[in-house]
C-alpha cells in the first residue's frame, strides 16, 4: 500500500508566448515521512527542471487504491462509498474511500474503477469523480531503492 504525499513545486515556467511565469504545480510521491517525500521529489524532478525551484508545501493525502494506466495523461480522484450492512441494526453503512486513477478522460477513469471493482465482492457507489491538478506521480519502486543503495 502506498503512503502518498502531495508536494507542491514552485518554479519559473516558460510559457508558449516566450514569457516566464512563476507557477506552483503539485506532484505525488510515495514516501515514509515528510523528509523522505521532500528528498524523493527533489531527486525525481531535478532532471526536468532548469533554473531554481522550491518545494513550497508537502501534505499527506490518503488514497485507498491507485490504478495506473501508462496511456493516460491525467489523474482523477474518485470517491467511492463501500456499502455494508450493520448486523445489529440492519441499517446500511457507507464507508468513504478515495482512489487515484490515471486515465485520458473522465469516462475512461470511471471505466477503470468499474473494471477493478468487478474483481471484488464489495457493494459500492461512485460518489464523485474529478480531475486533479497533479502533474506526475512517483510511486516507490525497487529501482529507486537499488539506486539509493548503489550511490551510498
Amino acid at each position: 500500500m502506498y503512503n502518498w504525499f502531495e508536494c507542491k513545486v514552485r518554479y519559473e515556467k516558460m510559457l508558449e508566448s516566450g514569457m516566464q511565469k512563476m507557477v506552483t504545480e503539485p506532484y505525488l510521491v510515495d514516501a515514509l515521512s515528510f523528509t523522505e517525500a521532500e528528498a524523493r521529489i527533489i531527486q525525481e524532478i531535478t532532471p526536468y527542471m532548469t533554473g531554481e525551484f522550491t518545494i513550497s508545501n508537502i501534505k499527506r493525502v490518503k488514497y485507498a487504491e491507485s490504478f495506473f494506466d501508462d496511456e493516460g495523461d491525467r489523474y482523477y480522484k474518485m470517491r467511492l462509498y463501500f456499502i455494508s450492512l450493520d448486523e445489529k441494526s440492519g441499517a446500511e453503512k457507507k464507508t468513504a474511500v478515495n482512489m487515484l486513477v490515471q486515465a485520458s478522460t473522465l469516462k475512461e477513469a470511471i471505466e477503470i474503477i468499474e473494471t477493478e471493482m468487478e474483481k471484488s465482492m464489495v457493494d459500492y457507489t461512485i460518489a464523485s469523480a474529478a480531475e486533479t491538478a497533479i502533474m506526475d506521480v512517483y510511486p516507490y519502486s525497487a529501482e529507486v531503492q537499488n539506486t539509493k543503495e548503489q550511490s551510498a
